[in-house]
């Protein structure tokens, strides 16, 4: 019997290569594994869905599922994490010495919708009492110019979002002092440089980022997995096919993080660090599935609503095709 033909689009992880490289093959599927750069990818499915299935921005993903389509539907897998506290950049002469101290500032973000500054958002107004409409936000290329909204914004009167000119690019304000800070996920040449210019908010970020953990034990999900809903609805049974197949592909990355044999990975103290983030994490420290993520996944969701992105509070159970959420027993 032939197998269906799918192509995934998805960038290259450790705990996906084993999908790309064929090791693991998803049931009763032929599988065209496309290795392309998140932002690409992102924009190609939301934009013209291209794929079959694709690695996903989770904060696009939960927007999608209030259009009148519903395009896509996930399955509980979760590509991208990401403590990003060390993603918070700031102007060295902006006076911001504390996260109060962006009240009232000029804050960039290349989307206002991006996982990422969701997360950003979010934290800085649960832990340190910095409301989401207590600053101006301004869109834009962090590098290049012209990076739209992959989706159209419908906010609150009270969260102001202002569009850079189409020259600019938000790396470069930030180092002139044009915007105070910038929540971005990547880092932006204006402090790689290292002219002192740019700085980060937090500066010993692992720290912070590890008693975030320790208070409320989430780890942050930036990606999850969709599939297109007409190939779902054709074939339901592919989320679960590409479920198990994703789980096994983590499981082998799993297993080279403990080899000690020869390093897989250029970090000479990889093992030290695998051993403290199992002590403080647990052993299955990236976890896919609903309930070991309920937690993350229910505060993420409360983060969209309130930050005016989702326009009713969703339950995590809402996200995901059903037959992944149940598992049997041999």
């Amino acid at each position: 019997m032939s197998k269906l033909r799918l192509t995934l689009a998805c960038w290259t992880y450790d705990r996906t290569r084993a999908l790309l490289e064929e090791r693991v093959r998803p049931d009763g599927i032929d599988l065209n594994y496309l290795n392309i750069p998140v932002e690409e990818t992102f924009f190609r499915m939301l934009r013209h869905k291209e794929f079959d299935a694709a690695e996903m921005s989770l904060s696009s993903y939960v927007m999608t599922l209030f259009q009148p389509d519903r395009p896509f539907i996930a399955i509980p897998v979760f590509p991208s994490r990401f403590f990003r506290h060390s993603c918070i950049y700031v102007h060295a002469a902006s006076g911001i010495k504390g996260p109060e101290d962006l009240i009232g500032k000029r804050v960039g973000t290349p989307e206002y919708q991006m996982t990422a500054a969701v997360w950003i958002r979010g934290i800085l107004s649960d832990e340190y009492g910095v409301p989401v409409n207590s600053v101006v936000y301004f869109t834009g290329g962090e590098e290049e110019p012209g990076r739209p909204e992959k989706l159209p914004l419908d906010l609150p009167r009270d969260i102001h979002v202002e569009r850079i000119g189409p020259g600019q690019t938000l790396s470069s304000m930030l180092g002139r002092g044009d915007i105070d800070a910038l929540y971005t996920a990547r880092m932006p040449s204006s402090f790689r440089s290292g002219s002192g210019s740019v700085k980060r908010l937090f500066d010993d970020f692992p720290t912070v980022e590890r008693s975030y953990f320790s208070r409320t034990g989430v780890f942050p999900i930036m990606h999850t997995v969709v599939v297109r809903r007409d190939v779902y609805d054709r074939d339901p049974w592919v989320a679960q096919s590409l479920y198990k197949a994703f789980c096994a592909a983590q499981q082998e990355a799993y297993e080279e993080l403990s080899e000690t044999a020869a390093l897989k990975t250029m970090l000479p103290w990889l093992t030290a660090h695998v051993e403290e983030t199992r002590r403080e994490m647990g052993n299955d420290f990236w976890p896919y599935g609903l309930e070991r993520n309920r937690h993350a996944l229910t505060t993420f969701l409360r983060y969209s609503h309130e930050q005016g992105l989702a326009k009713q509070l969703l339950q995590p159970e809402q996200l995901f095709a059903p037959e992944t959420l149940e598992s049997f027993r041999i």
